[in-house]
């Protein structure tokens, strides 16, 4: 098996300063590796938020020996007609997985103060709302994922009126994040100016919210609320570097 990701940004590197404009994760078998990085990498010369003019495309193998298995988390909808609903949604959730009230706040207004996406997701602690790791706009970034059987992910969702990319790529990553070590639950929306949004997602499932942010808004970002006991180093290391396959 292997590992193919892509990260795409404009105006130079992430390190340089570059925006952040698309990254993907897949665990292919070889004779999927080319197919799937000709598509990251139109992907990336197509995308909404702009065209990438830093593209980086990382190939590596992985034994299937070291990949974890963690189930697919279920779906549920929650309904919002504006984005004050939706976040008003949002924190609901979010204090109903585990987060407190000032917890989940804090955590909605972090997203709403970004000036532009990160590349990763903020750890904020579940019980205070403050920020516990020291990444500025870079971020945690969730890497090595990928779906056990897509066909089947995808005809789940297509039954549940809601397949489209964005939903299939959040609820495999959601479900990596909601099996790791101390994660109680984590907030998203999507930085693609064409699309409003958002989630919530814990052990206990993945609520889509609609709304959470203004149509051709291309500011979104991610949270992963985590118990202040946990072992960061631990979390960090099975976010970034754990293969993990998504089975239903």
């Amino acid at each position: 098996m292997y590992s193919v990701r892509m990260r795409a940004a404009q105006g130079g590197r992430h390190e340089e300063g570059g925006r952040h404009i698309s990254g993907a994760e897949r665990i292919v078998p070889y004779d999927k590796v080319e197919q799937t990085a000709a598509g990251m990498l139109e992907r990336a010369f197509t995308h909404s938020r702009g065209q990438a003019d830093f593209i980086n495309i990382t190939i590596e193998t992985v034994q299937p020996s070291r990949i974890q298995q963690v189930p697919l988390l279920p779906v549920y909808p929650s309904s919002s007609l504006t984005v004050e609903e939706g976040h008003k949604a949002a924190e609901h959730a979010l204090v109903a997985a585990g987060v407190t009230s000032s917890g989940a706040k804090q955590g909605i207004l972090s997203l709403l103060s970004l000036a532009d996406s990160m590349r990763g997701a903020m750890l904020l602690c579940a019980v205070t709302g403050q920020r516990l790791d020291h990444t500025k706009d870079r971020g945690i970034r969730v890497s090595r994922m990928d779906i056990e059987n897509e066909d089947a992910l995808i005809d789940r969702l297509v039954k549940q009126g809601i397949h489209n990319l964005h939903v299939q790529e959040a609820l495999v990553l959601a479900s990596k994040v909601a099996a790791g070590p101390g994660v109680v639950a984590e907030l998203c929306w999507s930085d693609d100016p064409e699309y409003t949004t958002g989630y919530v997602a814990s052990a206990k499932g993945y609520i889509r919210i609609p709304h959470c942010k203004p149509l051709g808004n291309p500011v979104g970002g991610r949270i992963f609320f985590v118990n202040p006991t946990a072992d960061r180093s631990l979390l960090e290391n099975y976010l970034q570097h754990q293969p993990v396959l998504v089975t239903l």
